[in-house]
């Protein structure tokens, strides 16, 4: 009889039997390979968790208990045991349920994640509320490896070491490779330490040698400095006792036991504890065990061979991947800088032909922007390839180490735009609005692969920072240029010429517009005139005034939110120049997060894609007469 479908709660596992929990364990991993195969997701790393997820349902109650996961995207198990296995087909899927754990979604769901390293600090906040509210939980932060090298964990760390609030933290290891006998013996000893009769004879034995007239105090003190001398040199977690942690491990991840065992005695000692948890990424499907990296978050599959749905064509990453290397070859002052996402950035083949050039700074985007600042001051050209969403964790040294210094560092923005299936922890809709206000920036977005290719070229020269935003997916098709060709700064490019109406737009928004504006003319006769800006920073502002002169009326088009976006860049420009006859209004993101759905549903809603353009577009003309005299950050506008 199958467990799975059949759990009605977590607290029903206390009645399973080990070889049981072992069945659910493969009925989980199944179910997981299943719905990923189909909707695309985080294969591995929720694989490598199933029986260490097991267990901590097991052991705690979260609905109570509270439980937070580092970025999220290993908690596959955790939804499937919390009361959504009929909703799970739906992972990722619009009006489904989130990839990542979302409190809006369950009760056993504390805190929204989808970032790396946040996990020790949000935990240690909530144990910090469970104390002033004098209430009786457990906290517990689930941390991976990767996690762990973000500057956030250890900042987390400190505190929580500081504060000695009665935490736990599981530090799950994919990486280490560990044998059944180092796990079963690590295993032992920690069940020997963490429990109480250690302990207590620790504290009795510490006490009784304080009392001794004379010397009691220096035994005792000689003691602990031989035990932490030794501790430094044969117990791996040394640095978080230095931080204030009990540290348990290492605990092989994949036995019900040795998991049950240290679990139960840990959880009965108080103050900050972590448990070093070794599992492996992708465990029980072969293709995710022996490529764990591509099945990190993966598109469908086929599960019977691991094979990918190929997409029909190159992605502006790989027109990125190309780029960077041809550059290189031409210019030894080239190097590129990521923050653990060597493979999504599109790096590996970089790092293949210069690996001496390649810096890898793991999860640390602050270090990796002032990293880049200082390679940058000392004659070098940095690349930093990095998602759009995670640019904004390092905000203040953009602006604090390379921009305020006008040091020519190429930011590479990947993943600008909606994302889709990763929902609103993941949409690059930001960088536009927090990227223009830095002085000395300059911030582009090509229309097309060809015209990326000639701004990172662009970028790469400019004696300032650059920023050049570009988005998920399947490039339009066009064909390549052979050679680099230098884009003038704050040059935009007319693409169409017209009388009724002008779309300027931005980025992968450009073929879009223009697709809107022959459908205009050829089924209402309105004549349309399109411009491709590329830049954000610095406008094109006497082509764009000269056009929205001619045209009376202007709609702006971006893929990012309007609060401080593109078109209140156009509007403040044209306002500034004393344009205040002129209506316009602007298509993007509202004020407002964008849940998980495709990149075409999402487009749709928010009419970014060439029918919502063109419908917007007859709503303005048509409404030009009741166009509210509002200042230019409301979505139409009359300039003033």
């Amino acid at each position: 009889m199958p467990i799975l479908q059949n759990l009605k709660s977590p607290r029903e596992l206390e009645n399973l039997s080990i070889d049981e929990l072992g069945v659910l364990a493969k009925e989980m991993r199944t179910k997981i390979i299943e719905v990923v195969s189909k909707n695309g997701g985080h294969l591995s790393p929720s694989l490598g968790v199933v029986e260490l997820t097991i267990s901590l349902h097991r052991l705690f109650d979260f609905s109570k208990d509270k439980i937070i996961w580092d970025v999220g995207h290993q908690c596959y198990a955790h939804k499937l045991l919390t009361g959504r296995f009929e909703q799970f087909h739906t992972l990722r899927q619009e009006n489904g349920i989130s990839g990542f754990p979302r409190r809006s979604e369950s009760r056993y769901d504390h805190f929204d994640t989808g970032h790396a390293g946040t996990s020790i600090s949000s935990a240690l906040g909530f144990a910090a509320a469970r104390d002033l509210k004098k209430e009786k939980h457990d906290v517990v932060a689930f941390i991976g490896d990767g996690s762990m090298t973000s500057g956030l964990s250890f900042e987390g760390l400190n505190n929580a070491g500081a504060l000695q609030k009665d935490i736990i933290v599981i530090l799950n290891d994919n990486e280490m490779s560990i044998s059944p006998n180092v796990g079963a013996l690590s295993a032992h000893l920690n069940n020997i330490i963490s429990g109480n009769l250690y302990n207590k004879m620790k504290g009795e034995v510490d006490h009784v040698l304080s009392m001794i007239p004379g010397v009691g105090k220096q035994v005792t003190g000689l003691a602990h400095r031989i035990e932490e001398a030794v501790k430094g040199i044969f117990v791996p977690g040394r640095i978080f006792e230095d931080f204030g942690f009990k540290y348990f491990g290492p605990i092989e991840g994949h036995n019900f036991q040795f998991l049950n065992d240290t679990l139960k005695s840990v959880k009965k000692l108080k103050g900050p504890r972590i448990i070093h948890i070794v599992t492996q990424k992708g465990k029980g499907y072969k293709p995710a065990e022996e490529n764990p990296g591509p099945f990190h978050g993966t598109g469908p599959f086929t599960i019977s061979t691991g094979d990918k749905v190929k997409p029909k064509k190159a992605s502006y990453t790989s027109i990125f991947s190309k780029s960077i290397v041809a550059l290189a070859e031409n210019d030894e002052k080239i190097v590129a800088i990521t923050a653990a996402m060597i493979d999504g950035t599109g790096l590996v083949e970089f790092s293949k032909r210069f690996p001496e050039r390649l810096f890898d700074v793991w999860i640390s985007e602050q270090h990796a922007v002032t990293f880049a600042g200082a390679m940058a001051a000392d004659g070098f050209r940095p690349i930093v390839a990095i998602y759009s969403t995670f640019l904004q964790r390092a905000y203040d040294q953009l602006l604090h180490d390379v921009c305020n210094m006008n040091l020519p560092v190429t930011f590479a923005v990947d993943r600008a735009g909606i994302v889709g299936d990763d929902g609103s922890t993941h949409q690059g809709l930001f960088d536009i609005s927090f990227l223009r206000e830095m002085p000395n920036i300059t911030l582009m977005a090509p229309k097309d692969e060809n015209e990326l290719q000639h701004m990172i070229y662009t970028a790469a020269r400019h004696d300032g920072p650059v920023a050049v935003r570009y988005p998920r997916g399947e490039v339009i098709g066009v064909p390549l240029d052979q050679e680099f060709k230098s884009i003038k700064i704050g040059e935009a490019e007319l693409l169409r010429e017209g009388t009724d109406l002008l779309i300027c737009a931005i980025g992968n928004k450009v073929p879009t517009a223009m697709a809107a504006a022959e459908k205009l003319e050829e089924t209402k006769k309105i004549s349309v005139a399109v411009i491709n800006a590329r830049f954000a920073k610095p406008l094109d502002t006497k082509l764009i005034s000269q056009w929205a002169k001619t045209c009376g009326k202007i709609i702006t088009v971006e893929e990012n939110v309007l609060k401080g976006g593109f078109g209140s860049a156009v509007f403040e420009e044209l306002r500034a120049i004393g344009l205040g006859t002129i209506q316009g209004k602007s298509l993007g993101v509202p004020d407002e997060f964008v849940r998980h759905a495709s990149q075409e549903s999402s487009r749709k809603k928010y009419q970014l894609d060439a029918d919502g353009i063109y419908k917007a577009s007859l709503d303005f003309i048509k409404n030009t007469d009741n166009v509210s005299k509002l200042p230019s950050t409301a979505q139409t506008h009359r300039l003033q």
